[in-house]
C-alpha cells in the first residue's frame, strides 16, 4: 500500500551551525546571568527593606542569621583605600568583558562550563550594581557561624561567583585530565 502522505522535511530555518551554537550560548548565559541578578537585586532590596543595618536577625539561632550590613571592599573585607569602589567597578567591567569572550570560545557541548562562566558573570554583575548605585558598597546579609567566629557576611551574588568558580575549577580540571589521557595514547 501506497502513502498518500506528502514527504515533509523541516522547514530551514537560515541559521548556519555557527549562528544556532551561539543562540544556545546566549541563551544559557542570559537565562543564568538575568535570573541570578533578578534573585540578588530582589534580595537585596528586601533586605534593605525590612531590616535594620548591623542588627542581627536569628533564623537558625545564632548559626544563621540574617544581618544587614555594607562591604565597600571584595570578598572577605578585602580593600584597596580610598579608590575601592572606582577599582572594584573597573575590574569588574574588565572581568565580565573576558568572562564573555571566554563564554564564546567555549563550545555549546561544555554547558557545566557555559554555566559556571555564567554565574561568575552573573555574581559580578549583581554586586557592581551595588557599587554604582551606592557609595556605601555592596549590600551582604547572609551570617554564618557560631558566637564570634562567623564566616563573612555574603550574598546572592557572591553564592553565584563562588559555586560558578567551583564549577570552572572542575570543567578545568577534567579537560586537564583529557587531554592528559589522549597525550599517553
Amino acid at each position: 500500500m501506497e502513502s498518500t502522505l506528502p514527504e515533509t522535511s523541516p522547514p530551514p530555518s537560515g541559521d548556519t551551525p555557527t549562528e544556532a551554537t551561539l543562540r544556545g550560548k546566549l541563551g544559557i548565559y542570559l537565562g543564568t546571568v538575568v535570573g541570578v541578578v533578578a534573585l540578588d537585586v530582589v534580595t537585596k532590596y528586601i533586605v534593605q527593606q525590612t531590616l535594620r543595618l548591623h542588627v542581627p536577625v536569628p533564623v537558625l539561632g545564632d548559626f544563621f542569621r540574617l544581618t544587614y550590613i555594607y562591604n565597600r571592599g571584595a570578598a572577605f573585607g578585602i580593600n584597596m583605600g580610598d579608590y575601592s569602589r572606582v577599582g572594584f567597578i573597573i575590574l569588574t567591567i574588565v572581568a565580565v568583558v573576558g568572562l564573555f569572550f571566554w563564554l564564546r570560545t567555549t563550545p555549546l557541548t561544555d554547558r557545566p562550563r557555559l554555566f559556571a562562566l555564567s554565574l561568575v558573570t552573573a555574581g559580578a554583575i549583581g554586586n557592581l550594581i551595588d557599587r554604582i548605585r551606592s557609595e556605601n558598597g555592596v549590600v551582604d546579609f547572609l551570617d554564618f557561624g557560631f558566637e564570634t567566629v562567623r564566616w563573612p557576611v555574603f550574598n546572592v551574588a557572591d553564592i553565584a561567583v563562588t559555586i560558578g568558580a567551583v564549577l570552572l575549577a572542575v570543567s578545568l580540571w577534567r579537560e586537564d585530565q583529557a587531554a592528559a589521557r589522549n597525550a599517553s595514547r
